[in-house]
């Protein structure tokens, strides 16, 4: 399992940031090669290689998909339905990353309702 170290620590840094009631449902599990991070069981954002995997609410999907360093989840070599990468430059602030933890928890709070 190759990631980035590095961005895992940040990521498990931001998550203390959030409120207990969503940091005592966070889980981390292997996948795609790479780390996620659950919320709830439910995937919300993780790491593959060096790029962000991040799962945004439909509604969203079309504007995230126009920022720079954004692309479509194509692990598959087809897009996959709420799944978007963030390449390296996309989260190179803290403020930049906690935004793509925030849509990531946002979409397992939205499949939880």
């Amino acid at each position: 399992m190759a990631f980035d170290l590095l961005l895992a620590k940040r990521i498990r840094a931001s998550l203390q940031s959030f409120p207990g009631s969503i940091t005592e449902f966070i889980t981390e599990k292997a996948m795609f090669g790479g780390i996620a991070f659950l919320y709830k069981g439910k995937m919300t954002i993780g790491i593959v290689k060096n790029d962000l995997m991040v799962r945004v609410v439909t509604e969203k999907i079309d504007a995230i998909l126009k920022k720079m360093y954004v692309r479509p989840m194509d692990f598959t070599n087809r897009p996959m339905k709420e799944f978007i990468f963030v390449s390296p430059g996309g989260f190179s602030t803290e403020e930049e990353l906690q935004l793509w933890i925030e849509l990531g928890i946002e979409h397992a709070q939205e499949k939880l309702k």
